[in-house]
């Protein structure tokens, strides 16, 4: 079983006159950035001029410095830039500035499991990862709530950092929930199967496959839509809050056994073992030396594979559809849906069929 850590097991001492660098001020970025502030601990944003994070991080409060002074000036460094960044920029910024004591944080282990990145012996090294957007987890920590994380130690120079990770949970709120112990490859190779065998490859593709179905034998695509892609969201939030077989008590019978009985014929052994190679190639490197290659060779595939899904008849259908409920978008960017009363949301699952 996973060892959890809460607020009792995390103390704000330890930040006491030091300074947290967080370098990218993304959508992961700026969600950390102002709960740490919020939580009363000094916070420096380091963001290149020129672009709208820019700005919005100066619209927040902060004085937007390059990625070098941040490094010169922080004590725990948190690298939360995009993966095929992290290199250059520590390379270049970070690394001349690195120096006995100071920590080294990260929100993903893949620049580190992949040696993409390779800190000196004589510095912390740890991650916390939040299992959620960094809009939900500003949206969470306003409410008086928390997006659990996961927390790893991969180097521990001064005999401290676990106690800086648990902290820097806590600053950011994770500890309202619940953080995870857990190591750099196993966070890695769990978010890189999980993103490609169900929540983004595999989701997307099972929702395209069926609408394609449906249009192919003639059902009309607006439909399909509905039935492939927009009435998801309510099934997930079913499992999201009770699980599968909460979801289950939730939707009809006849739901019910369509689930039980075809989605194994569906997602059968020969799906499964497709999933095995793909971890197969998450664990031997394969797939991170694939995606280095392609963003270093400009994304020739990357952008031709994001262009034909632009064009596909699922995201026309969609986009006019969406026109119709412009809330939805409005949702989407905010990063949470408004809550249902109890009563509206009953009556809303029970025609889920």
């Amino acid at each position: 079983m996973a060892k959890i850590y809460y607020d009792k097991d995390a103390d704000f001492k330890i930040f006491k006159n030091k300074t947290i660098a967080i370098i990218g001020y993304g959508i992961q970025g700026r969600g950390q950035a102002l709960n740490l502030r919020d939580s009363g601990v000094k916070v420096i944003v380091a963001q290149r001029p020129g672009g709208p994070n820019y700005d919005l991080a100066k619209k927040d409060g902060f004085k937007p410095i390059s990625a070098s002074e941040a490094a010169t000036q922080g004590d725990l460094i948190i690298l939360l830039a995009q993966d095929t960044l992290q290199a250059q920029i520590y390379r270049e910024s970070i690394a001349p500035y690195l120096k006995s004591g100071k920590a080294l944080g990260f929100s993903h282990g893949f620049a580190i499991l992949y040696r993409l990145v390779q800190p000196p012996k004589e510095v912390d090294v740890m991650m916390v990862a939040p299992k959620g957007p960094g809009s939900l987890l500003r949206s969470q920590f306003l409410e008086g709530k928390g997006v659990p994380s996961l927390v790893a130690v991969q180097q521990d120079a001064t005999g401290r950092a676990k106690a800086v990770a648990l902290a820097w949970a806590k600053g950011i709120g994770s500890t309202r929930a619940g953080v995870l112990e857990t190591t750099f490859k196993e966070e890695t190779e769990t978010d890189n199967f999980g993103e490609q065998a169900v929540l983004c490859g595999g989701a997307s593709a099972l929702i395209k496959a069926g609408f394609e179905t449906l249009v192919e034998a003639g059902y009309q695509p607006e439909l399909a839509y509905f039935e492939c892609l927009h009435e998801l969201k309510l099934i997930t939030d079913m499992i999201w809050a009770g699980g599968i077989q909460g979801m289950r008590q939730r939707v009809s019978d006849t739901a019910k056994w369509g689930d039980i009985s075809r989605g194994p014929r569906v997602i059968d052994a020969h799906v499964k073992e497709n999933m095995r190679q793909l971890l197969r190639e998450i664990q031997s490197g394969q797939f991170a030396k694939e995606w280095v290659a392609e963003h270093e060779a400009g994304r020739p595939n990357f952008n031709r594979l994001m262009q034909q899904d632009d064009q596909h008849l699922i995201e026309q259908t969609g986009a006019k559809l969406r026109e119709m409920m412009p809330w939805i978008t409005q949702q989407g960017q905010n990063g949470k849906a408004k809550r249902r009363s109890k009563p509206a949301q009953k009556r809303r699952l029970a025609r889920v069929r």
